[in-house]
């Protein structure tokens, strides 16, 4: 069966869907953008800040599932410019210690024009 998870420690979802399913022993998050989860606003600035708030948000995603960054199996990065991937990759690497597989993209746009899109899978 699957549980689906919500916290106000991160953005509610701004559209149909959840913040994360959490099915069997694995937990499937939503993508990340910048969004202040106590105002739901999005913090347009700059892809370092905007990269903490993503992974922050991912952070209290994970938790309230019940597990954490250390359980990361797979992250799916989203840039909407490759020149941004040396910063992000700075801050991403404080953030998961355990070294998860991952894919970086770049795409034309991201929801709000957000800089940065992180989602990942993580194990229970």
């Amino acid at each position: 069966m699957n549980r689906y998870i919500n916290t106000e420690k991160a953005p509610a979802a701004i559209g149909p869907y959840s913040q994360a399913v959490s099915a069997g022993n694995m937990v499937y998050t939503s993508g990340q953008i910048a969004i202040d989860p106590e105002t739901q606003e999005f913090r347009n600035g700059t892809v370092e800040e905007q990269t903490v708030r993503v992974l922050e948000n991912l952070r209290a995603v994970l938790e309230a599932a019940g597990t954490s960054m250390d359980n990361a199996v797979k992250v799916t990065v989203f840039l909407s410019d490759m020149d941004n991937f040396s910063a992000v990759n700075e801050i991403y690497g404080k953030y998961f210690t355990e070294k998860p597989a991952r894919s970086t993209v770049a795409v034309k746009t991201l929801p709000k024009n957000a800089l940065v899109e992180i989602d990942c899978i993580a194990s229970l």
